[in-house]
């Protein structure tokens, strides 16, 4: 089964392409994606790697983090799922008044 890798710390003139190509070394990258600005369109200094297999995903995280890549020290770790926001939460009008 895949799993998703965070990858911080990344240069903002990285690109998707050199960021597979490093950790193709690993094994088979199912998905690379850096994350941009909507409003700037720059880089937010970080990403996320799809590796096939759970054995791959630790080789590259063993490989890659604390690495130096394109003059940033990498930091590299498992994914961690997106908190669910509650939408009921926070400002607006709330009708139990």
């Amino acid at each position: 089964m895949a799993k998703k890798l965070y990858v911080g710390n990344l240069s903002y003139n990285t690109t998707e392409d050199g960021l597979r190509n490093l950790f193709s070394d690993f094994g088979s990258v199912a998905s690379a994606k850096i994350i941009f600005d909507r409003e700037t369109g720059n880089s937010k200094g970080f990403g996320f790697i799809e590796m096939s297999t759970d054995e791959e995903a630790n080789a590259a995280i063993a490989g890659t983090n604390g690495r130096e890549f394109e003059g940033r020290q990498l930091r590299v770790n498992e994914a961690m799922d997106k908190p669910r926001r509650d939408r009921s939460a926070g400002g607006g009008y709330n009708s139990n008044w």
